[in-house]
């Protein structure tokens, strides 16, 4: 078995570690908060005292961050991974941080240190079954070398060179926020012809956005919608998105309007709530309207 390392506990670092233990590797784990090891630890982590440290004990180096800047932190510097990397050691780079990161990261390996980027779709409740759906990037021999262990966290793909991972994952979440944005629209349209909610879910239903208008309705009836994952990280990859069109010269009004409803969502204070509340925002913000 691999020793991997896994940089960054937090909801999903720390279950996609807790899935690795699982699966028997040897585990070695750091967080900038040393307390969220103790869990891990306790069942048999163990837990470095810097990303170099991480990096120098384990085959594969597994990390899972906020944003870019978080990622810049602890890869670079004279306590980060690429210290403390040597040729045996394979970088797997699978937090959502966008193609300029990861060609910044590329452009600063050791030699011989490998590079993969599997951004991951899916939030903690995937993460902790096992079920992520994990878009790799890198070359094929690489790739096929660490399916193994990808596999104990979801379904790895390989999609084609460095950075196609990260750009797979902008695809998929270009749609993501659209069809939220779409759905509280629609929502919204609804309230203001007067259509009684329960009709305007069976009419939405029978649309191509019938799986995610049926998935979210008891949180949208409720009020409450369960974290999975934050609005604020949903505004930073939003931006991701519609920043990486404007760079391949890509028009996306779609995407762009879904990205201003996220970021407005965040403007009224609802960063720490899950991302799927910016379908509220917009009913709430039609209405007032």
């Amino acid at each position: 078995m691999a020793t991997v390392a896994v940089i960054g506990l937090g909801g999903m670092g720390s279950r996609i570690a807790g899935r690795l233990l699982d699966a028997g590797h040897d585990l070695v784990v750091w967080n900038r908060t040393p307390q969220r090891a103790s869990d891990l630890v306790a069942r048999g982590a163990v837990a470095a005292d810097s990303p170099a440290e991480a990096a120098r004990r384990a085959d594969l180096v597994i990390t899972m961050l906020a944003d870019p800047a978080a990622l810049q932190e602890v890869a670079e510097g004279p306590q980060g991974i690429l210290a403390g990397a040597t040729a045996s050691t394979t970088l797997a780079e699978m937090s959502t941080v966008g193609l300029p990161a990861v060609r910044r990261l590329a452009a600063m390996l050791p030699d011989g240190v490998g590079l993969l980027d599997a951004p991951v779709l899916g939030s903690v409740s995937e993460a902790e079954s096992g079920s992520l759906r994990i878009f790799v990037g890198g070359p094929e021999p690489l790739a096929q070398r660490w399916m193994p262990v990808l596999g104990a966290l979801g379904s790895p793909m390989h999609v084609g060179p460095l950075g196609a991972g990260a750009a797979a994952k902008l695809v998929a979440n270009s749609t993501l926020f659209g069809v939220l944005a779409v759905l509280g629209e629609a929502l919204a349209l609804a309230d203001g012809l007067g259509l009684p909610r329960d009709t305007a879910f069976e009419v939405l239903s029978a649309t191509p956005v019938g799986s995610q208008a049926d998935r979210r309705r008891p949180a949208i009836e409720s009020g409450q919608f369960p974290l999975r994952f934050a609005l604020s990280l949903a505004r930073k990859d939003a931006d991701l998105v519609v920043s990486a069109a404007e760079s391949a010269g890509v028009e996306l009004p779609v995407a762009a309007a879904a990205r201003q409803w996220v970021a407005s969502a965040q403007k009224a204070g609802l960063g720490d709530r899950d991302y799927s509340a910016v379908i509220a925002h917009i009913t709430d913000t039609a209405r007032s309207g």
